[in-house]
């Protein structure tokens, strides 16, 4: 009987030991984070549809409630660029809010997220310019990698504006968890 525990230990002490530092690390981006990103931002409203480099700064807290998945609320100043074609141009900057949950492999991890952005627009056709703003609902998918503290990222977002204006913005950044 003796035999079959020491047998058993041995088999499982091994299997722990290997659990927890996975724990450990899906675990350790819990807490404050702030980043940035860079990439393309699309934007398409009738016949125009252009893009331009565009740029976000982050703000967020991770929950960590659970080993293995991501629950997290983000905010983010974003500018979408100034896309331009002929005499026309668009400049749309943006205050968003997102909730997102996601499941984490390790340093790996895929994420969903959804929110709202409050945009203001500057527009111009030729000599005429126009100014909108609204609030409109947001959404993203994104893949992470982490290095300790700090998250390497990349996510498609989806800002569907009023009036048939949609930006889709494909970025890169990086996240350094407190």
């Amino acid at each position: 009987m003796e035999y079959r525990k020491s047998k058993f230990l041995s088999l499982c002490l091994p299997c722990l030991m290997m659990a927890i530092p996975g724990t450990a690390i899906a675990g350790a981006d819990s807490g404050f984070y702030i980043g940035g990103s860079v990439g393309d931002a699309s934007v398409e409203s009738g016949n125009f549809d252009e893009s331009d480099s565009a740029y976000k700064l982050i703000g967020g807290f991770n929950f960590g409630i659970i080993p293995l998945v991501d629950v997290a609320v983000e905010a983010s100043y974003v500018d979408f660029g100034k896309p331009a074609r002929n005499n026309s141009s668009i400049e749309v900057t943006g205050l968003d809010a997102f909730g997102l949950a996601g499941l984490s492999f390790g340093p790996f991890g895929l994420f969903a997220k959804a929110g709202m952005i409050s945009w203001d627009a500057d527009s111009s056709a030729g000599t005429v310019t126009t100014s909108d703003s609204g609030t409109d609902p947001a959404y993203g998918l994104g893949a992470r990698f982490a290095l300790g503290p700090i998250s390497v990222r990349a996510e498609y977002e989806l800002f569907d504006l009023k009036d048939d204006v949609d930006i889709e913005l494909l970025s890169v950044g990086a996240t350094y968890t407190f």
